[in-house]
């Protein structure tokens, strides 16, 4: 009997059981989440993470399959299932999710958020400010609904000649998200604007059909951007920011309590998560400097920042013009919540 016993705790030791709550005792839920990022980054991982939190939390009656990019189609394809409620869920960025809803390219305007503290800040506006309230406005009316807003770390242009000057931007053929606010940016800095794809801008860059590439570092190791580029640029002006989101009639056909949970969960997520993809980023740049010692990687000097930060602040009219129904009062909204948020972190 007592080998019994210690072989069942063995067993144990190597299969442990999922030990699931009984918060929610309603209906059995099914749903689909489609990530625009593979499996092992950001926008899969936390979502993987959010379908076991809700698993755990309903003792297993809330079952979200995740669905990491391209099992779905590609990035705009999955907003517009999200849309028509083929899926429940998509994890989207900002700029992609624009198409379908422009307002959320107030996001995209450059140097707007300081660069330091971005999670927090984040963290403060959605549970604090009066940018969220109206851009969930602006998703509905598309029949969509945001559940947070989450940062990824800084972008990084990625080109093959250095660049340290705003001078040094002049006819790059970059590649940008699809989003008329970033072409509108990068426009600005004298740069070549090029929307693609995600799964093509590797053999865009190794064609040479672009010069440059602009995503954040985790980006470029695990599509291996850097084994066609030689330079690594942070303009420190474009925080990277995902938009976890729902289907409306979906999200209001749930039960209070799951919507409540739901909800949570992602504002919960954000500071975590913010710190967690700094982790991340800092551990595959030095992954791309071991795999390609020659790789440079230059933060620009705050002499070259003030030029770009001049071009992209005259970019800040056009939101009005591109952003949608009430795009200035969301601006309005953004630029105030992130001037409290600073006070109330003390960011200086």
């Amino acid at each position: 009997m007592k080998k019994l016993i210690l072989l069942y705790i063995a067993f144990l030791m190597l299969f442990p059981c999922e030990v699931l709550s009984a918060n929610y005792t309603g209906k059995a839920i099914r749903a689909k989440l489609a990530s625009e990022e593979i499996d092992g980054d950001f926008m899969t991982v936390w979502a993987q993470k959010f379908s076991k939190h809700m698993k755990q939390w309903s003792g297993g009656k809330i079952r979200i399959n995740v669905y990491p990019y391209g099992t779905l189609g590609n990035t705009g394809d999955i907003n517009e299932l999200a849309q028509m409620g083929i899926v429940q869920f998509v994890f989207s960025d900002h700029a992609w999710i624009s198409s379908f809803v422009p307002q959320a390219q107030a996001l995209a305007l450059n140097y707007i958020f300081p660069p330091e503290k971005v999670p927090e800040m984040l963290d403060w506006m959605v549970r604090n400010g009066k940018f969220m309230p109206l851009l969930e406005k602006a998703f509905r009316q598309k029949g969509l609904v945001p559940l947070s807003i989450m940062f990824e770390g800084w972008q990084w242009i990625s080109a093959k000649k250095q660049i340290r000057s705003l001078g040094e931007m002049q006819g790059i053929k970059l590649r940008l998200m699809s989003s008329k606010m970033l072409v509108e940016n990068y426009k600005a800095y004298g740069a070549s604007p090029t929307p693609m794809t995600y799964g093509e801008v590797y053999s865009g860059l190794q064609m040479g059909l672009i010069d440059a590439q602009v995503n954040p570092l985790f980006a470029a190791h695990s599509m291996k951007f850097y084994e066609v580029q030689d330079y690594f640029i942070q303009l420190k002006n474009e925080p990277f920011i995902s938009i976890p989101t729902v289907n409306k009639k979906y999200f209001d056909g749930l039960p209070t309590e799951v919507q409540k949970e739901i909800r949570q969960f992602w504002i919960n997520a954000i500071i975590p998560a913010g710190h967690w993809i700094d982790q991340r980023n800092a551990t595959d740049m030095k992954k791309m400097k071991s795999a390609r010692p020659s790789l440079e990687f230059h933060v620009l000097n705050d002499k070259a920042v003030s030029k770009f930060k001049a071009k992209a602040k005259k970019v800040y009219p056009v939101f009005i013009e591109i952003g949608g129904a009430g795009a200035r009062e969301i601006l309005d909204a953004l630029i105030n919540d992130i001037s409290n948020a600073k006070k109330a972190l003390n960011i200086h």
